[in-house]
């Protein structure tokens, strides 16, 4: 393809997803394909000669479309946002044209050099310590989510505790992380990724009404544990669950860690950014003090494309032991001299694109105003629908968070406990077959509830109120037929 020809069918693709955007609402948010259909109307093989662009474009809209759910539409209320906008799109774009691969400083300086800009920007936006910027001990990377952050803080968190064994020597002896029922199932992955096994993941109790982490059952564990002759590698204090949202204790966790020599990392994927907003910087209560390491995902909330999520450490000396390797053909002058940052050593693969430039994008468009805006709207249109289902006598709420997310249960009278889960299940499903809505489920007290997480950038007010309307009307219409 030509520079010529890539200008003109470029112009092609942005007029077909600015199009694509604009009728967005025209489309049912859930897929509604069957298992195998897209596969089906595919090609067995690959053509032997090239075909026109339009071609592509064309297949794009007629078999590709129609098994796409789509995440921008102002009715999905799944799982949390995964916030795209048009600066995000753009800088994508960007990076693919400039083809970098940014593994070393030396294979492209700005490349490097934007992404410590743009980490040491969003760490002061949201209130990090200065410990957390890359030009001081520790620093922060883009990493693709919150899940490789997990395993990369583990993997620091075991050099530190093994004081360098692990990488040179394996596992050697019992290493302990600590979740709760609440964390996000990366931290298991990570601890088998790592070696420790899901025999080395110790699981906190939470508080039954908040869902977070008891302090006093985390001492008791980790006494527990060392006594046994396990050595505590890692905490993780979540700061919005994936379920619920619920916040743990940083401070009192925190202060757990630190008598105990154990690595606290804070997984603030969903919530952090929403401490750009200073009357949630409550958020990072107690990481100045103790968090050694922290993550939150500006692909979900902030209106940056997935993918990326960002890591910042308070001391990359752990970091960069664990995960550093030198071979003869990466060796260069720069890397030598200790002066630059190679972001290969803050990572698992070798290999990284410029993801900064879409981060670097966003920040300059909306500015810390726009974003604070974004980030409001979504908090005021979860705590208007709170207020709704509180006030529905057909309705039970969940303790609201003041973040986006929802959690509902509906009344079911006259039925036992499981026929009125089954009934939940139906009535998620009869909603996000309508088209007009998605959303998901999760179970608190061992009962099945409704999630609904507001935060796209397309949703406003009054497609909030055809939700609780549609939800309403549903359930009520499911309840005449039951018995």
């Amino acid at each position: 393809m030509t520079p010529e020809e890539f200008r003109r069918h470029g112009k092609q693709v942005v007029d077909w997803i600015a199009d694509y955007l604009a009728g967005i609402e025209s489309h049912p948010v859930l897929s509604q394909v069957k298992p195998g259909e897209i596969r089906q109307a595919l090609p067995a093989s690959p053509p032997e000669r090239g075909e026109p662009f339009e071609s592509v474009l064309s297949d794009l809209g007629r078999v590709l479309l129609p098994g796409i759910t789509h995440w921008q539409h102002p009715g999905f209320f799944a799982y949390f946002p995964s916030n795209s906008s048009g600066p995000a799109v753009l800088g994508d774009l960007l990076s693919s044209g400039l083809g970098v691969q940014g593994m070393l400083w030396v294979t492209s300086p700005a490349c490097t050099e934007l992404e410590t800009v743009v980490v040491d920007w969003l760490a002061e936006l949201i209130g990090l310590p200065e410990r957390f910027r890359t030009d001081a001990a520790g620093g922060g990377v883009i990493q693709d989510s919150a899940s490789s952050a997990c395993l990369v803080a583990l993997l620091a968190a075991l050099h530190r505790a093994s004081g360098g064994r692990v990488a040179a020597e394996g596992i050697d002896r019992r290493y302990t992380v600590y979740v709760t029922s609440q964390t996000h199932s990366s931290l298991e992955k990570a601890a088998r990724i790592a070696g420790l096994g899901a025999a080395g993941v110790r699981v906190v109790d939470v508080d039954p009404r908040t869902l977070a982490m008891d302090p006093s059952h985390l001492r008791r564990l980790l006494a527990e544990d060392v006594a046994a002759g396990a050595v505590p590698a890692m905490v993780c204090a979540t700061v919005g669950t994936t379920s619920t949202t619920a916040i743990d204790p940083v401070p009192a966790i925190g202060q757990a860690c630190r008598e105990h020599g154990v690595w606290l990392h804070v997984d603030a994927a969903y919530a952090g950014v929403a401490a750009i907003c200073p009357e949630l910087r409550w958020l990072n209560d107690g990481v100045a003090e103790y968090a050694d390491s922290y993550a939150t995902n500006p692909h979900k909330w902030l209106l940056t494309a997935f993918d990326c999520g960002v890591l910042w450490t308070g001391d990359r000396a752990p970091l960069v032991g664990a995960l550093s390797i030198l071979p003869e053909y990466l060796r260069n002058a720069a890397t030598s001299s200790g002066s630059v940052v190679d972001y290969r050593d803050w990572q698992v693969p070798l290999g990284r694109r410029f993801r900064a430039l879409k981060l670097w994008s966003v920040i300059r468009w909306y500015g810390a105003e726009g974003l604070r805006e974004h980030i409001r709207k979504g908090v005021a249109l979860a705590a208007e629908l709170a207020e709704w289902v509180g006030a529905d006598p057909g309705f039970e709420l969940h303790e609201q968070h003041p973040l986006g997310l929802v959690c509902l249960r509906p009344l079911w009278p006259g039925l036992d406990a499981a026929a009125a889960d089954r009934a939940t299940l139906r009535l998620m499903e009869l909603l996000n077959a309508s088209g007009s809505m998605y959303l998901t489920h999760t179970k608190i007290a061992d009962r099945v509830v409704l999630r609904l997480a507001v935060g796209a950038a397309a949703t406003e007010r009054r497609h909030v109120e055809q939700a609780w309307a549609q939800i309403r009307g549903e359930r009520e219409a499911l309840a005449a037929t039951l018995p």
